[in-house]
């Protein structure tokens, strides 16, 4: 059974350089200054964080898989794989619980082939464009679907 209070927050390929890579876009941060910034408001919450990133696509898949009991729910930042992976849509339909997908840019002001999400067809909601502030926005909606 999934732990009433943990939230998986996933990360994926190339977010670990955050904060050198393309800042124009990205921003400045870095993914340990967003982690920090989401386990602060998951305190807020009373819920536990397990925070993670990866640039393997079956690792990701993996997480996700651990998630379906140790998680009740899960944000995602898929990053490029976010456009690709069919693999990631179906281990995350497979997650019974709800599942924000979060984007640091505004996918839909890029280029054309990040405008298709296959991890949205998953999601119980999405964000984008709202930079690192993006992840707080996800666990306030998380803790509120959970709670409900």
């Amino acid at each position: 059974m999934a732990a009433l209070n943990t939230v998986f927050v996933l990360n994926g390929p190339n977010l670990n350089l955050l904060g050198t890579r393309e800042p124009d876009i990205y921003g400045r941060e870095t993914l340990g200054d967003i982690e920090r910034r989401v386990r602060e408001r998951a305190k807020a919450h009373a819920l536990n964080v397990v925070f993670r990133q990866s640039n393997a696509e079956a690792e990701i898949i993996g997480w996700i898989h651990e998630a379906r009991v140790q998680a009740k729910a899960v944000i995602i930042n898929g990053g490029a794989l976010t456009h690709t992976s069919i693999a990631i849509l179906d281990a995350l339909k497979a997650f019974d619980g709800p599942i924000i997908e979060v984007h640091l840019s505004n996918i839909y002001r890029r280029e054309a082939f990040r405008h298709q999400s296959f991890i949205s067809q998953a999601a119980s909601g999405v964000i984008c464009g709202l930079g690192p502030f993006g992840y707080e926005v996800a666990v306030d909606a998380v803790a509120r679907l959970i709670r409900s």
